[in-house]
């Protein structure tokens, strides 16, 4: 059965061929990420798990690597689960500040862990909910790739802020924030440490992005009141799509966090896509999207975020929070 990672030479991104993944549960029999299950036993508050069902793994079998056109390497790397909470049900919201706090703080500790394996070049953690998706479980969980290589998107980044910083001697991270508070009117939600908004770049109708207004690159140069912070805006995130789409709404979170190495002006920030345009309409990527790789947004960015403030605001009525919406 295929395991291996593979190189596409048109565009230089490799795609991971994992042949055992199709076997994946989905949805039935009891949740194995209950307290006293097998594979989590004991009392816990939040958990990292090995993925039985990983993309890469640390004995990835050794592979003829080909050459040129065809090429070809091992399926080293790990891939996690991190279960959020013992509750069954829920998301973000349902649970305490505190231990969506406890949440990012594991996210830091296995980052660190992760970083110090040697094939180890870039930690991606990331949460998908919902079916439409392809989540096949519902127990709240999130998930972390230790990948042996820099992903494009995050390689695209730190080409385009080294690219910046040579023309502009600026951050473009801390440009681009800057700007969006100067205009305002594409925040939706800020606290001490970060802010929630509309990108003037938006892709996906209500794609939203998180910026720390504090210079850091990865989960693990977090303290703790920043994690508090980060755990205060992750909620209010969630609970402005659950308002808007319902509580089952899907939605993806990516951590963009610095690779390994000396990258000094990259930033971590956090980036929310959610498939809703309504309650009862999902929006796909298509031909345009897929085979050119150019995103076509339906509305208005600067009309759109109004709805976004106005679940904000809706929601900050009943939800602990440590900030503030902006209207």
């Amino acid at each position: 059965m295929s395991h291996e990672i593979r190189m596409n030479p048109l565009t230089g991104s490799w795609t991971i061929v994992s042949g055992k993944r199709i076997d994946r549960p989905w949805r039935s029999g009891e949740c194995p990420f209950c307290p006293g299950r097998e594979e989590t036993m004991r009392e816990w508050k939040v958990l990292s798990l090995p993925n039985r069902f990983p993309a890469l793994s640390p004995d990835a079998p050794l592979i003829d690597e080909g050459k040129r056109l065809f090429m070809k390497t091992q399926a080293i790397g790990e891939c996690e689960v991190i279960i959020e909470s013992p509750q069954h049900e829920g998301d973000f919201p349902d649970f305490s500040i505190e231990q969506v706090s406890l949440y990012v703080k594991l996210l830091a500790e296995r980052t660190r862990i992760l970083e110090s394996k040697p094939y180890v070049k870039c930690v991606i953690p990331f949460k998908n909910k919902g079916s439409i998706i392809g989540v096949s479980l519902t127990h709240p969980h999130s998930q972390i790739y230790a990948l042996p290589f820099i992903p494009p998107r995050i390689m695209k980044e730190i080409e385009s802020t080294q690219r910046y910083k040579e023309e502009y001697d600026g951050n473009l991270f801390e440009d681009i924030l800057r700007r969006e508070l100067e205009e305002g009117t594409r925040i939706i939600y800020g606290n001490k440490s970060f802010i929630l908004f509309l990108p003037f770049f938006v892709m996906w109708p209500y794609e939203v992005h998180v910026y720390p207004k504090i210079n850091i690159k990865s989960l693990t140069e977090l303290g703790q009141e920043d994690r508090l912070m980060l755990a205060d805006i992750i909620r209010v995130a969630v609970a402005m799509y659950e308002e808007m789409f319902g509580e089952d709404c899907a939605y993806m979170m990516i951590f963009h966090q610095s690779p390994i190495g000396k990258y000094d002006d990259y930033r971590l920030h956090i980036e929310f896509y959610t498939p809703h345009i309504s309650r009862d309409r999902i929006k796909y990527a298509a031909g345009i999207e897929w085979g050119a790789w150019i995103f076509t947004y339906d509305g208005v960015p600067e009309e759109r975020v109004n709805e976004l403030k106005q679940s904000a605001q809706k929601i900050l009525e009943n939800l602990e929070h440590l900030g503030e919406a902006v209207i």
